[in-house]
């Protein structure tokens, strides 16, 4: 009996050290932290550069991204300026970011009427829903931006899909 009580000593202390390598090397070959690439504002958007794209048989909004300002940087964020228009008249304009890893989405910047830029005052990635009142997010992302996960393309492949009307479905 006394061999088994210090036998068990000895096993647990051999299986957390066997543990503890094993986590320590799963640690060493993960990729680095993501992180996210410098911001830099476009232009202000120019009508003729506007691509209206489909978001629900219920929206009562049009909406368009511009294509002169669609980027997709190192970081795999798919970035753009999204004008809003309503049946007014009103426009609402907005530089914006797609995350297809995460399925998330981040406001940069709100378009002003003499052309400059405002910084959103909430900087950080929000979840992208299907469903609701901003159903534009995810026309986008599963349309035209991401496929599986991953930026789908280059920002002129994305420009020519929204040109096109082609969507990835």
């Amino acid at each position: 009996m006394k061999l088994r009580l210090s036998f068990r000593p000895a096993l647990l202390l051999t299986l957390f050290c066997a543990t503890a390598g094993a986590q320590q090397n799963a640690a060493d070959t993960s990729a680095p932290a993501w992180t996210e690439s410098d911001l830099h504002l476009p232009a202000a958007p120019l009508k003729n550069n506007l691509l209206s794209f489909y978001v629900s048989p219920i929206a009562t909004l049009n909406f368009a991204v511009d294509a002169k300002s669609v980027s997709v940087e190192q970081d795999e964020v798919v970035r753009f300026t999204l004008v809003t228009t309503s049946s007014a008249g009103a426009t609402n304009i907005s530089y914006e970011g797609i995350r297809c890893e995460t399925g998330e989405k981040k406001f940069y910047a709100f378009g002003q009427t003499d052309g400059s830029w405002a910084a959103a005052r909430r900087d950080s990635w929000e979840p992208i829903r299907e469903s609701g009142a901003n159903r534009q997010y995810a026309a986008l992302a599963l349309d035209y931006f991401c496929l599986d996960g991953r930026v789908a393309g280059k920002a002129t492949a994305i420009v020519e899909r929204l040109r096109r009307q082609k969507t990835l479905k």
